[in-house]
Parts: C-alpha cells; sequence; structure tokens
C-alpha cells in the first residue's frame, strides 16, 4: 500500500502518533510484540516428579513397607519421596526464573511517539500504528514502512546476504535486520507472529534437541537395581539352601531397594550445571538452559558461522594493484578520499582503516561533495579540492568503472584472476579532472580478515577433540581460503552438493557432514540439515549463530551457542549466549562443561561404589549371621549423610580432559564394581574385628551402630579417592567440599558415639578405630588400586 492509503487503514497521526487509551485497545487486539511462549502447566511440573525410575523406585519400597508392617521406614521414605518431589520442583522454577531474568537483560527498546511526545519503551509493548524512529545501530522491532529518510540496513540476519540494503520512503523494514546507517521515522504495520521475524521463530518449535541427562539417570538407576537384584537373587538361592525363612529374605529386599535410590542425582545434575553457569557468566557465557554446560562438554563437533565468529565481520584491503603510474599508496589514498566514515559503510571503512594503518596523510585534500552507493549506479563518488585544485575520485565494481573510463574489462579481470580465485570482492578505483579524464588508478581486493585469535583458537579446540566446522553463505573460494588462514582444510563442500544429497541420500550426506571443515554458499534450511546430519552419525553438536534465520539450527543442536552480535530470536533459541566476540568463550564453556562432567561423574562414580558396598556387605553380613546390621530407617539416613551432603562436588576442583567425555555408564560401573569388592572385602574385616575383639556381636542394637558407622566413613572417603582419576594428592578439593565432608564426619561421630534415635551409641575407641581403618584402606590401598584401574582410560 501507498503511505497515505496505510496510515489512513491503522488510524493513525504520523505527527502525534497513538493516544494511551489507542495503544491499551490495540493490545488487546493484536496482542504484544513477541511471539507468546508456551510455559508448562506449574502443577503438572510438580505432578511429574512423582512420574520416573527414581520415584517409582521410593514408591516400590513404600509399598514394601506397607506389606512388611514397617511403618516408620515408610513415613521416612514418603518424607523423601516429597522432599526429593520439592527440591527438583524448585531448582526447575529457579533456573525458568533465571532464563526470564536473562530475557528481560536482552531486552529491546523502542523510541515511540506517543501523545505527540517521543518515549523509549519496550519494543514488546509496539502495536501497529506506532510511529517509532531507527537510526543507526537499532535493532528494527517489527516490520516498519520508512516514512522519510533514507537508509542502510543489514538484514543478513533474514536473508543471508553480507551487503547492507539501501531503504528509502515507502520501502518496508523488516523485523529482525540491523540499521546500518542513517535514520528515519516509520509506521509499525506489522508485529508479533504476523511479522518475518515472528514466522521465522515459529519453526524454533519444530527442533528438539537430545537431552542427556534423563537419558544417563535411568541408566544409572538400571545399574543399580540390576547390583540388588543379583545381590536378592543370590540371598534366596543362598537361603533356601541353609534354610533361612524366605520371609526375612523379603525384608531384607526393602533395605537394599532402599539403598540403591539415587534420590540426590537429579539434584546434583541442577545443582552442578547452575553453580557452573554461574562459573560461566565470569568468563562471558551465559547459559539459558542449564543443560547445555553440561552438553558442551559431550559436544565433539562445532559448526561455527564465519562472519563475525571466525572472522571479523569487517572488510580489509587484501591486496592493491597500481596502475598508470600510481603507486599502491596513492591509489589507496584516492580510495580512500571516495569514502565516507560517517556512513558507516563496510567498503568505505575498508579503505579508511588501510590508508590509516599505512599512515597515508590526507592533510590539504578537502571532500567538497559525496555521493555515497547507490545500487543503480554500484559506486561512490567524491570532488576533492587541494591547493585550488579540484579532481574527481571514483571507486565501485570494476566493470562499471571500466565502462565509465572506456578501459578494457576483461584485461582488467585477469589481473586480478590470483584475487578472483581466492574469492576476494575487487574494486576499480579512478580519478581525473572531470568524468572525460577519469583513469584507473588501482584496483583493490577486500575481504573478511579472520580474527588474529582465530587459528589459536581453533587449534585449541582441535586439542580438545573438537571437530571445527566452518559454515559460510560466502562463494567457495572465500570459504577455502578462510579455512586455509584459520587452520582447517580445504575440505568444503558448497551447499547445492550437500543439499541434493540430503533429500536423495540422507546416509551420505551425514557421511560428507562428517569429513567436510566447512560449507560455503549455505541458506538457513542448510544449517539446520547440516546439524541434523551429523546428529543422525552420533555426534554432539554445537552451533554458532546471530541471526534470526538460524533459530532452528540452534535449538535443534545440543549446544546452540547465539554469539554476541545475536538478535533476540537467536538468543531466546540458543541454549548460550556470548558476551565476548570470537571462539574464546566457546573454549570456556567446553572446558567448564568437561569440569561439571567431571564433578557429575564422581559423584556417580561414589554411588555406585556405595551401593555395592552396602547391597554385598549387607548380604553376606545377612548369611553369615543371620541378622540385618543395617535397616531401611539405617540406609535412609545414610541417603541424607552421603548422598545429599556429597553434592557439596558439585563446587570441587575439578580437572577437564582433554577429549569429549562421554556417558559410559557401563565402563564406569564395570570399574565401580571392582573398587566395591575391594571396599566390601575392608568392610567385612572391619566388622570381624567388631565381632571379635570388640565384642559387638553381643549387642544387635551396637551392631547396626557399628555397621552404619563403616558404610559412612566409607561413603565419605571414597568420595576423595574417585574425585582425582590421578592420586588422590594430584589435587586438593574445594574448600566447601572439604570443610562440609570435615563436619559432616565430625558430626555423625558424634551421632554414633552419643547417640541418636535408631542408633545406639558405641564407645568411642570403636569409632575411632572405623575411622582410622577405612582412612588406611581408602587412601592406602584403594588410591593405588583406582588409579590402575583407570591407568590409560580417558579422564
Amino acid at each position: 500500500m501507498e503511505i497515505d492509503e496505510l496510515v489512513k487503514k491503522l488510524n493513525t497521526d504520523v505527527n502525534k502518533g497513538l493516544s494511551a487509551s489507542e495503544v491499551e485497545t490495540r493490545i488487546k487486539t493484536y496482542g504484544y510484540n513477541e511471539v507468546p511462549e508456551k510455559k508448562p502447566n506449574p502443577y503438572l511440573s510438580f505432578g511429574k516428579k512423582f512420574w520416573g525410575l527414581t520415584a517409582w523406585m521410593l514408591e516400590a519400597v513404600i509399598v514394601l513397607s506397607v506389606i512388611l508392617n514397617k511403618m516408620i521406614d515408610m513415613y521416612v521414605i514418603i518424607a523423601l519421596l516429597l522432599l526429593n518431589a520439592v527440591l527438583g520442583f524448585f531448582q526447575e522454577q529457579r533456573a525458568s526464573k533465571a532464563v526470564d531474568a536473562l530475557k528481560q537483560q536482552l531486552r529491546v527498546n523502542a523510541r515511540t511517539l506517543r501523545d505527540g511526545k517521543w518515549q523509549l519503551i519496550p519494543a514488546r509493548e509496539l502495536v501497529p500504528g506506532d510511529i517509532v524512529r531507527v537510526r543507526a545501530g537499532d535493532f528494527v522491532p517489527a516490520d516498519l514502512k520508512l516514512l522519510d529518510g533514507q537508509i542502510e540496513v543489514d538484514q543478513s540476519a533474514l536473508t543471508g546476504e553480507s551487503l547492507t540494503v539501501s531503504k528509502a520512503k515507502s520501502d518496508m523494514l523488516f523485523s529482525g535486520s540491523i540499521v546500518k546507517s542513517g535514520e528515519s521515522n516509520s509506521l509499525v504495520v506489522l508485529t508479533g507472529n504476523k511479522t518475518y521475524f515472528g514466522k521465522t521463530t515459529e519453526l524454533v518449535q519444530v527442533a528438539k534437541p537430545r537431552l542427556h541427562t534423563e537419558d544417563v539417570i535411568s541408566t544409572v538407576v538400571k545399574w543399580l537395581l540390576i547390583i540388588v537384584g543379583v545381590a536378592l537373587a543370590v540371598a534366596f538361592v543362598v537361603a533356601i539352601f541353609l534354610g533361612i525363612d524366605l520371609f526375612d529374605v523379603i525384608t531384607l529386599a526393602l533395605v537394599l531397594l532402599a539403598s540403591s535410590i539415587p534420590v540426590a542425582l537429579p539434584a546434583m545434575f541442577t545443582i552442578s550445571m547452575a553453580i557452573g553457569s554461574m562459573e560461566l557468566v565470569k568468563r562471558g557465557v551465559l547459559v539459558t538452559r542449564l543443560s547445555a554446560s553440561e552438553d558442551a562438554a559431550t559436544m565433539d563437533t562445532l559448526c561455527s558461522d564465519k562472519t563475525g565468529t571466525i572472522t571479523m565481520n569487517k572488510l580489509s584491503v587484501a591486496g592493491i594493484i597500481p596502475m598508470n603510474g600510481v603507486d599502491e599508496n596513492t591509489a589507496l589514498m584516492y580510495g580512500a578520499l571516495a569514502s565516507q566514515e560517517a556512513n558507516h559503510d563496510a567498503i568505505d571503512l575498508a579503505f579508511l582503516g588501510a590508508a590509516s594503518d599505512r599512515k597515508i596523510s590526507f592533510d590539504g585534500f578537502k571532500q567538497k561533495s559525496f555521493t555515497p552507493f547507490d545500487p543503480k549506479t554500484r559506486r561512490t563518488e567524491a570532488m576533492i579540492e587541494k591547493d585550488g585544485k579540484t579532481f574527481k575520485v571514483v571507486k565501485g565494481a570494476v566493470n562499471i568503472i571500466a565502462d565509465l573510463v572506456g578501459a578494457d574489462v576483461n584485461a582488467l579481470n585477469q589481473q586480478t584472476n590470483e584475487y578472483a580465485i581466492k574469492g576476494y570482492r575487487t574494486l576499480a578505483v579512478a580519478m581525473g579532472e572531470d568524468d572525460k579524464s577519469l583513469k584507473i588508478v588501482g584496483l583493490v581486493a577486500l575481504y573478511d580478515m579472520p580474527r588474529p585469535d582465530a587459528k589459536k583458537l581453533i587449534g585449541e579446540l582441535k586439542s580438545l577433540g573438537i571437530s571445527v566446522k566452518m559454515l559460510t553463505g560466502d562463494a567457495l573460494p572465500i570459504a577455502k581460503e578462510t579455512a586455509r588462514q584459520v587452520g582447517l582444510s580445504d575440505s568444503i563442500t558448497a551447499s547445492k552438493e550437500f543439499e541434493k544429497l540430503v533429500e536423495s541420500d540422507p546416509e551420505k550426506a551425514s557421511d560428507i557432514a562428517e569429513k567436510s571443515d566447512g560449507f560455503a554458499e549455505i541458506y538457513p534450511q542448510d544449517k539446520y540439515s547440516i546439524v541434523k546430519s551429523l546428529q543422525k552419525r552420533g555426534h554432539i553438536v554445537g552451533m554458532t549463530g546471530d541471526g534470526v534465520n538460524d533459530a532452528p539450527s540452534l535449538k535443534q543442536a545440543e549446544v546452540g551457542i547465539a554469539v554476541n552480535s545475536a538478535t533476540d530470536v537467536a538468543k531466546g533459541a540458543a541454549s548460550v549466549v556470548l558476551t565476548g566476540e570470537g571462539l574464546g568463550n566457546i573454549v570456556d564453556l567446553v572446558k567448564v562443561g568437561r569440569q561439571i562432567y567431571q564433578r557429575i561423574l564422581t559423584w556417580i562414580f561414589n554411588k555406585v561404589v556405595k551401593t555395592f558396598q552396602i547391597v554385598v556387605f549387607v548380604v553376606v553380613a545377612f548369611l553369615l549371621t543371620g541378622r540385618f546390621i543395617v535397616s531401611a530407617f539405617d540406609v535412609v539416613l545414610l541417603l541424607f549423610v552421603i548422598d545429599f551432603v556429597t553434592l557439596s562436588i558439585s563446587t570441587d576442583n575439578a580437572r577437564w580432559s582433554k577429549t569429549p567425555d562421554t556417558w559410559n555408564i557401563t565402563g564406569l560401573v564395570k570399574s565401580s564394581i571392582i573398587l566395591g569388592i575391594l571396599v566390601v572385602l575392608e568392610s567385612l574385616a572391619i566388622l570381624y574385628i567388631g565381632l571379635g575383639p570388640l565384642g559387638i556381636s553381643k549387642d544387635y542394637e551396637l551392631l547396626k551402630t557399628f555397621s552404619f558407622s563403616i558404610l559412612f566413613y566409607f561413603g565419605m572417603m571414597t568420595v576423595f579417592v574417585v574425585r582425582e582419576r590421578g592420586h588422590f594428592w594430584n589435587s586438593f578439593p574445594s574448600k566447601s567440599l572439604f570443610y562440609i565432608t570435615l563436619i559432616d564426619m565430625i558430626v555423625v561421630a558424634l551421632l554414633v558415639t552419643f547417640g541418636f534415635p535408631g542408633l545406639k551409641p558405641i564407645p568411642i575407641t570403636d569409632t575411632l578405630i572405623v575411622i582410622g581403618m577405612s582412612a588406611f584402606f581408602s587412601f592406602v590401598i584403594n588410591d593405588f588400586v583406582k588409579y590402575f584401574i583407570l591407568r590409560g582410560k580417558k579422564a
């Protein structure tokens, strides 16, 4: 529509804008200028905490307690189930609030004319009919119709085109683009879902990344159940053989099931990731989905945008071919004189920047007039005065300038052949007293220079076992040259070739995605296909992006990384937002992510060893003595004094591994069982001392407290053994882990020495014997065994 027709249709006043009452009415009609976010029902979220393997195990133990008429055990485990649900629910709510706070931090504002006054309001409150003013550096907050002026906009976030686009009166500005130069009053035409911005974000809802946390928890629970199941099966067979009452074995099942439940594991994941996220904020990385930091540990492939991440997103002069008797500096000087800094044009800034780097002096030169770049003429020109004389300078596309001066364009193209092979963009510079006397003084090649640290950081990512793939919309020669400069191979694939295979031969497409070091001439949908293809091969994929069109691929990737200049849509779709430039923050993300992984792995390692110890120790002791050396209540108490206390592992000074981590739970369980067998034998040795020299066999309640002490102190000291893949002295634990564990051990020593409901006090000498022997076995024997078990395996 024409402007007047559109103004009339939207019933607005271009001089006063909308009134406050009219805005309220239109918000009710059109809604806010945002894509509505579907938030889960909090009651449903809380209800889900009672569904899942961990919850089912607790519920099974409750049912078993009722059957066996163990009512105190039932009440304690119901309390544990409720505590687990409440903790999990509130941790999720806190994480959700953190994400909302981040969105507020990244909020876009708009200068808007309301009731005749210009106001700065949140862009989400814009409605069709509003009058807004946009100028250089602004994010276009809605689909707008220009009412006046002329501006240059960067639409690369929407269309992928690298050069700016000129917009004049009556042209449309699309939401999500960025104003590079000029300013204009504009009319809001479309908002929210109706904009190009909104339509693109709808793609995000289709993409669902694979989450690994739930898989890990399920696998751990299954292995713990297998350990309990095998132990119970052995107990049943031996009980039948020895003539032990089978009802007692069912009671034993209650104790063992309670011991195997990793109640604190979900909390360990959440707390470790939350603490890791705070560490990352200090390093310029904002995590908007907690699991992203854990996923970063397992990430083995990074798909990185070239522009702005690997390169400077700033054109630079790559080379100069001087002509007609001038030198390189003179040719560059004339090109710079045909430029203007105020326009913020990428090409103009490239010429001016190169002239400044070469310390070319412009003393005595005065720019009397300047004609900026126009898509119709495809050149800039200026009239320059020096020493009372004037001359004209022109720069533009080689074929345009060749036609202007009557030069042989083929001959010029032959001279720039080397630059053309590399994919550089070559411009011609001409000067003369007037149009008739213009002559070409030089050919200047431009390119987007790689960041100074790009090669080093890509090398560091490779040393961390991550395959880096460069993604760019640029031509294949440019992509290959950039890849060469930053340490990637020239195995770059053109998107057309790849997209054909995605449809006809997905398996081959995945193979190409896996083997290529990058992709050129790509469109947004290509990025999404590349991520999906790599995931089909089992890769954990990281993806960087900045535009609205990157949102689907950012959402699909396990680690979606929005760069610091990204649009709000990209930031909303990503799980990580960088506040710094380049790849440096991504290296930090990987290292901290792997530290988080090591912390969680330590907790799981300790849990499996401890569960194996409790299950086998209790079963063997039951078969040897015919008595339960611990009750279900004792086991639940152990869950509190060990599992929940060892959540402080989430603060530990863990060392990151040099290769991508993988959740090889089966391998971890095997290592845990080897160490567990040793701990069981040692526990039985201490129990033997208790039954013999210490004489606790005469009092059943004393036996239970003594056994509780053995299980507790081995459980706590094993933490310090398994937290370090080398010897325990190779690194010191965090202060939080050390002091919380120390306090916990002192408190339990007091409880077992002076008594606690359900725990009959034992002599202080017995307590000290258990502590001393547990420490000797753990730090002198078990640490060396663990070292040899893990030696040669990936840290």
